[in-house]
């Protein structure tokens, strides 16, 4: 995707010369699958001075989640969706390096998949100095609020199995509507890699389960991988239709090429 290292590099470029004494920040978001974070990992690899992190290493801690799953619904224990992130913590990090001395060292979060928890902080990686952007990439950035309307009916089965009375939903659209608003606000730019559909959104994660594993998925895993990207399913539908705040449309095709690159 050199098109978006090019749309990177040009929106950096713009935030430094009108404010040249603080870092860029740029949002990235798009479906899982779409490559946001590798693409982004390979920006930062070749532009050293750029700080990243993704919204997946401020997950809420597993001890988080499952006091909010006892305190709101049994959903919120599955990372992922708005509700799950520590955004004190993301808005620390960033504040941190936006206002970071030549000495300083900033420790970048990290979030350890396999155990479900935050990494601990001694395994962060750590960012020395002021950068002169900071990347976030996320598969919800810059996602607008749901339509309250919506909600009442379920659009898959784990809603319809699982939040019959819409309590989840309504919690994720409130922390959306609010927490998430205020977060997408604070950057310079955003970015959307916008995925052909929903159902290359699927296919895309599962790729990235077989690619993990090294083997294909057997047929429980698939059927445990369907259920998890349903508590995806009704932002990332949203967002593909539209309703996000990106002001840049990076269009991909089913094989993740860039077809092309929208302003609005």
């Amino acid at each position: 995707m050199s098109a978006l290292a090019g749309l990177l590099s040009r929106l950096i470029a713009e935030v430094r010369e009108a404010s040249p004494n603080r870092p860029a920040l740029i949002g990235v978001g798009g479906a899982q699958g779409s490559g946001k974070s590798f693409q982004c990992r390979a920006y930062v690899a070749a532009h050293p001075r750029i700080a990243h992190f993704s919204m997946d290493d401020v997950y809420l801690t597993r001890a988080e989640r499952e006091a909010l799953a006892a305190a709101v619904h049994p959903l919120c224990i599955t990372r992922g969706p708005p509700g799950a992130h520590d955004l004190d913590l993301a808005d620390r990090i960033i504040e941190a390096l936006e206002t970071a001395s030549p000495a300083a060292r900033t420790p970048l979060p990290r979030f350890d998949k396999a155990k479900d928890d935050r990494a601990p902080e001694s395994e962060w990686p750590v960012f020395a100095g002021r950068p002169e952007a900071i990347l976030v990439d996320g598969w919800c950035m810059g996602a607008a609020p749901l339509d309250p309307a919506d909600l009442g009916a379920p659009i898959n089965a784990l809603e319809r199995e699982e939040d019959a009375d819409g309590a989840w939903r309504r919690f994720l659209a409130a922390r959306l509507a609010d927490d998430y608003q205020a977060f997408f606000a604070a950057f310079d730019a955003l970015i959307y890699l916008q995925a052909p559909s929903w159902e290359i959104v699927r296919a895309w994660r599962g790729q990235q389960e077989e690619e993990t594993l090294g083997r294909p998925l057997a047929a429980a895993e698939n059927a445990a991988l369907d259920r998890f990207v349903m508590h995806y399913e009704r932002v990332t539908r949203a967002m593909l239709q539209g309703h996000h705040g990106a002001q840049w449309i990076v269009r991909l095709d089913e094989a993740r090429n860039v077809v092309r690159i929208e302003e609005r």
